[in-house]
């Protein structure tokens, strides 16, 4: 029996969107995108979203269509910002916990070497340890120089 696979993320720019598409390209999951209701876009609110991050603050999150019971495999996506993951997905990451399947894995973009302390915000906000973790650099993305990298690991994982 195939393991049903749903990969949510947050992306305020493109490159932890650009990542979840070249993973459902490969796997054929679902996927579904976390639209955080306060908006983001420019200089001003980029600022203040780096604070909230920063804070560890929550934000309001649009309804999501996928039920993560539904699902075999949750993937999780986001980028990291001074430190910290972005507050959509750790909103999303409170609100839906408790319907987590027992298998998730963390992927998360960021300029700075700071994938570890964004995936150990995941695993205390969530209360589960990820089974496979990958972190990318910003410049990986920009460059278009992370498929390789990414192929790699889901081949490791035997997804494909």
């Amino acid at each position: 029996m195939e393991e049903k696979i749903l990969l949510v993320y947050y992306s305020r720019t493109w490159t932890t969107r650009k990542i979840a598409e070249y993973i459902q390209e490969l796997i054929n999951c679902d996927m579904e995108e976390i639209i955080d209701k306060k908006q983001r876009s420019w200089i001003l609110w980029y600022i203040w979203a780096g604070r909230d991050a920063a804070l560890k603050k929550n934000t309001e999150i649009e309804k999501t269509m996928f039920k993560n019971w539904y699902y075999d495999i949750l993937i999780i996506g986001t980028p990291v910002r001074d430190f910290a993951i972005s507050p959509a997905i750790r909103t999303y990451i409170q609100e839906n916990k408790t319907n987590f399947p027992s298998k998730i894995i963390f992927y998360c973009v960021t300029w700075n070497s700071w994938e570890r302390e964004a995936f150990q915000e995941m695993i205390y906000t969530c209360s589960q340890t990820p089974i496979w973790t990958i972190y990318f650099k910003t410049k990986e993305i920009i460059k278009n120089t992370f498929q390789d990298k990414l192929k790699s690991f889901l081949e490791k994982t035997i997804w494909f």
